[in-house]
């Protein structure tokens, strides 16, 4: 080794040296071991398998120590993954809360006229249209819509998912096709949000 060393290089390597001779003479081998286990009236020839042991020891604790981190690392991951799921959830149910009905009616398809009494000789197909408030933008709303009969039975259900909402003001419409054997009497149209009611309209079919 003919390249020059400056002092501080010079340092580290006396202190580097000092280092492995207090290690080397630290370390016994293995005839001094074996004096000392004479000495303590304990049978050398033991020695082999009792090196055996510790080694067996020593890869157990690092095994063991590795497969808590493991356990820490996919625990902390669980935890992190729960707390997110849960964030969300209460964001998404935070932004349903806040939608409602600014104004619902139901019409036919042909025209937009409020509708109150409907004939069930028209074979008419009923729109209710609903404008709803606070819609979340840029999201994509899971509605319904339960129509009615006098006697309380639900006779049709509309379920369906808006387009990607563009406006916090966003119109959506359900449909129903009244036909000649439809019951007589006072009907309600209901709609529903992800199992929420929150508007409903009621009609008359003569």
């Amino acid at each position: 080794m003919n390249q020059p060393l400056n002092q501080e290089q010079l340092n580290q390597i006396i202190a580097e040296v000092q280092t492995l001779q207090l290690r080397q003479e630290s370390e016994l081998n293995q005839q001094q071991i074996k004096e000392i286990l004479q000495d303590l009236n304990l049978p050398p020839e033991l020695l082999d398998e009792a090196l055996i042991q510790i080694r067996r020891k020593q890869a157990l604790e690092v095994q063991q120590s590795r497969n808590k981190l493991i356990g820490f690392v996919v625990a902390t991951s669980v935890i992190i993954g729960i707390g997110l799921t849960v964030f969300f959830h209460q964001q998404k149910s935070s932004l349903l809360a806040n939608i409602s009905a600014q104004q619902d009616k139901i019409t036919l398809t042909s025209n937009n006229e409020n509708l109150k009494n409907i004939s069930r000789q028209t074979n008419s197909e009923l729109v209710y249209r609903v404008t709803l408030k606070n819609a979340p933008i840029g999201k994509k709303l899971n509605l319904s819509c339960n129509w009615i009969d006098p006697n309380g039975q639900v006779v049709k259900q509309n379920q369906y998912q808006t387009r990607e909402i563009k406006t916090s003001v966003w119109d959506t419409v359900c449909r129903y096709s009244i036909n000649p054997t439809a019951s007589v009497g006072n009907w309600q149209v209901q709609m529903l949000l992800e199992g929420r009611k929150i508007s409903e309209e009621t009609f008359v079919v003569q």
